[in-house]
């Protein structure tokens, strides 16, 4: 009789091509997706190498990095040198024969968001992308993680890729979450309660009551910011809810052949007696919305709660008051009141219809602040599409909100369009690393409905006393 294995080992072991040694395996890749910011430079250097992608069927490119999100968009980017990153991409990507995303393409989004919305992620397959986020993907099943540009070369030439085995650990959410209080919101609580190391060299599954209760959409928010816990990846187990997200679309399997892939993903979960590496246990029926008043997404607290004290312990505390005057803020003092300059709703963390939707349940009706820029990027054209049908688009403009074309826009400042100076900004990304969204701007992360609240009141401010005026 076999061991019972976690769904890690299951995914891992399933794709081992040859054992190296003790710790690293071969593993062959079943997707790989490339972006314009590194993915055209890996396709150039493996041309260069004059070596060429050895399964173009299975390799993806879009562009989402430096691509502006204003409208009637072009290669022109207010980022430098932007344009011959998008041009290199297209380029060789074209010549490559791989399926690309282009800027006019009606699928046109961020990596992260359009994999999943595709169905060219699938439960129990590898998948990479020269992107820290990659992560996010796990949510599906699969087994994804962020890889560097070496390896995307390595990987695009051989569909293979040497991996350092990481050990398990496995989350379990139980309970059922308040009003208000979103996957954004566990994975901030997870992060502040075990540190933003708290699951370096580990494979994360997340399981139990609250976790199957979220849809796809929030458990690809929660495994999004695994890597932000210092994980390799997050994984969430296929279930019903996620064969049904993905009957249909474009690249998942049909008929026949999605009868025999859905009898093979019912068998990815951890067997009943699977022993982790480390395994944690939390009941969340009492959390309440999160937001961050430091400088890395462990900086969080409760939104009814107080900017802590320094640590006692030197190099912990050195950080901490980096990140309070970095911040501008003092210990002791309530997060909640504390006035912002601008709100953005974005990224591939949140910003799909589901983020959208709560959002604007939010804004349904109200204004925002007098003097508060707000920015709502969809995470994908498909995402900015349906809302339009559903007339989103129109509570976000209604309510002072730029509405724009998606992209990862200013959930990273990279020369091109940034927010202020100083400007303190409440968003839906995934870090609040200093200068991350403009030069010396003070980022505060939180969930949709927080920001759409607080860009309303022009201050961070509890969602739940707004919900609670929403009938």
């Amino acid at each position: 009789m076999s061991r019972p294995s976690p769904l890690f080992d299951k995914l891992w072991s399933q794709h081992v091509v040859a054992d190296v040694d003790g710790e690293t395996s071969l593993l062959y890749i079943d997707r790989v997706f490339l972006h314009e910011r590194t993915g055209g430079i890996a396709l150039q250097t493996l041309e260069q190498d004059g070596r060429r992608v050895r399964c173009p069927e299975r390799v993806f490119c879009t562009v989402d990095h430096i691509v502006d999100t204003f409208p009637n968009r072009s290669d022109e980017t207010l980022m430098p040198g932007g344009k011959a990153f998008i041009q290199t991409t297209r380029e060789a990507a074209r010549r490559a024969r791989l399926r690309l995303f282009d800027i006019d393409d009606p699928a046109q989004g961020i990596v992260h968001v359009i994999s999943p919305e595709q169905g060219i992620v699938l439960p129990g397959a590898t998948v990479v992308c020269p992107d820290s986020h990659t992560c996010t993907q796990g949510a599906l099943g699969a087994l994804a993680w962020g890889i560097g540009s070496s390896e995307a070369e390595h990987v695009l030439a051989t569909q293979t890729l040497l991996v350092k085995r990481p050990q398990t650990m496995r989350i379990v959410f139980n309970g059922v979450l308040s009003e208000g209080v979103t996957a954004k919101d566990l994975i901030l609580w997870l992060i502040a309660r075990l540190t933003a190391g708290g699951g370096r060299g580990h494979a994360l599954e997340f399981a139990g009551d609250a976790v199957r209760a979220l849809d796809i959409e929030a458990r690809l928010t929660l495994c999004n910011m695994a890597v932000e816990f210092a994980a390799f990846t997050g994984i969430v187990a296929p279930d019903d809810v996620t064969f049904e997200y993905l009957a249909g679309r474009p690249y998942a399997p049909r008929g026949a052949m999605w009868d025999a892939a859905l009898e093979h993903w019912r068998t990815l979960r951890s067997d009943d007696d699977a022993v982790f590496d480390r395994e944690f246990h939390f009941d969340v029926s009492a959390l309440g919305p999160m937001v961050t008043w430091g400088v890395n997404p462990q900086h969080a607290v409760s939104i009814d709660d107080v900017v802590p004290a320094p640590a006692s312990d030197s190099a912990t505390r050195q950080g901490m008051e980096r990140a309070l005057t970095y911040m501008d803020l003092q210990p002791g003092q309530r997060i909640e009141g504390t006035p912002i300059d601008a709100a953005f709703i974005g990224s591939c963390t949140n910003s799909r219809l589901s983020d959208l939707r709560a959002a604007a349940r939010v804004l349904r009706g109200r204004k925002v602040a007098q003097g508060v820029r707000a920015i709502c990027v969809p995470g994908s054209m498909t995402v900015k599409r349906d809302a339009e049908a559903e007339g989103l688009d129109r509570v976000f403009l209604d309510a002072g909100f730029e509405w724009r074309a998606s992209g990862c826009s200013m959930c990273f400042y990279a020369g091109g369009e940034s927010f202020g100076l100083r400007e303190r900004v409440i968003s839906t990304t995934n870090r609040n690393f200093e200068s991350r969204q403009g030069p010396q701007t003070r980022t505060h992360l939180a969930s949709p409905v927080t920001v759409a609240a607080s860009a309303v009141t022009g201050s961070i401010t509890d969602p739940r006393r707004l919900l609670s005026a929403v009938s």
